[in-house]
């Protein structure tokens, strides 16, 4: 199967039909880095803007390893899977401490970086530095197990795609043969409707040849993705928000928010603010009224937030639950990176204390 000529007509397409990309216009090993950490789960033209955005701010790995987490984290907003940005971000730190600046070309030292998986590790390895490591994502798992028509999901068929990749992989051009077949897989081997007919590797594909292509690949076994309704408190005091930060682990990591979480079986979003609030922060409020709810699909589960404005009782804020606080001014809310659910909440908020408190406590 394959062979010399699938990977000659392989490159030869890919030097004619090659996507027009930012990235692709450099060899700068930090360009390139930041485009495949950018491009993980997310469509090219979502990242476009991101990555020009991100470059005009820092253009340089040691303007980000310079950079505060928020900073990087706001600059990251709305482009999801945040632990990307964090790692990126702790990944330049140890460029600049341990190798002077420099991506190493060491594919044990890269791959030793925070946040670089297999992936990240063969495609900037490979296009950078021409080294012959094959990056198997979505698109290319996908392209393979039509090739060869693999009758079981990709996810347990990495050991038979990997053997396939290494032995047609480009000595020569490894960043080259990657990048074709993560282009044919983003505009031709599409996941429905391919375009076989345009398909510069169909006469390789065992799928096209038995007119089987819509069977492959094998669906993977997928869990019901998880709704949750939690309710956040929009706590005034003074002139001045209550807003806390997330720990840096987990989903959502580092962002800020409104206080507040999951309610609990047989509890209300009013008690559930309330509760949370003191849980989290270890201030007393009274939840007044609701300003309404909110839905958001996150990749991994869905959520129905509402949002309550609240009046301060007692307490110092504390970080019970939270990895810091801060009383902010409303227009002050755009400096800081939040989640999806809670930017949904802002425009039913009032931009002044509904209450008229005229105390304030602030936190420099």
């Amino acid at each position: 199967m394959a062979g010399t000529a699938f990977t000659k007509k392989l490159l030869n397409w890919y030097r004619k039909k090659a996507r027009k990309l930012p990235w692709r216009e450099s060899q700068d090993p930090y360009r390139i880095w930041l485009s495949e950490v950018m491009l993980q789960q997310t469509q090219v033209d979502t990242v476009i803007p991101y990555y020009e955005r991100w470059l005009k701010k820092y253009p340089t790995l040691e303007k980000v390893a310079q950079a505060s987490e928020d900073e990087i984290l706001k600059l990251w907003e709305g482009l999801g899977y945040y632990a990307r940005a964090r790692n990126f971000h702790k990944a330049c730190q140890e460029v600049v401490q341990r190798y002077k600046g420099k991506v190493p070309s060491n594919s044990d030292q890269f791959s030793a970086l925070k946040g670089v998986g297999p992936y990240t590790l063969a495609a900037v390895q490979s296009i950078v530095f021409q080294k012959p490591l094959a990056a198997i994502d979505g698109n290319i798992k996908r392209i393979v197990s039509r090739l060869l028509r693999i009758d079981e999901p990709p996810s347990k068929a990495l050991e038979h795609i990997g053997s396939f990749l290494k032995k047609n992989m480009s000595l020569k051009n490894p960043g080259d043969f990657n990048q074709a077949l993560m282009d044919i897989g983003a505009t031709i081997c599409l996941p429905k409707n391919p375009k076989c007919l345009l398909c510069p590797i169909s006469s390789d594909c065992e799928a096209f040849q038995f007119k089987q292509a819509h069977f492959y690949p094998i669906s993977e076994e997928k869990n019901p993705r998880p709704h949750y309704r939690a309710a956040v408190g929009v706590v005034w005091r003074g002139d001045k928000l209550l807003i806390s930060k997330r720990k840096s682990e987990g989903f959502l990591g580092g962002l800020w928010e409104f206080p507040g979480g999951k309610i609990k079986q047989g509890e209300s979003a009013k008690l559930c603010v309330e509760r949370e609030v003191k849980e989290e922060v270890g201030v007393e409020v009274e939840a007044i009224h609701s300003v309404g709810v909110v839905k958001h699909d996150y990749t991994h589960f869905s959520i129905e937030m509402e949002g309550f404005l609240c009046r301060y009782l007692k307490g110092s804020p504390q970080t019970l639950d939270c990895a810091d606080w801060k009383w902010i001014s409303f227009p002050e809310l755009k400096k800081f990176a939040f989640p999806t659910a809670n930017r949904k909440l802002f425009p039913l908020l009032p931009k002044t204390n509904p209450f008229s408190s005229k105390k304030s406590e602030t936190k420099n």
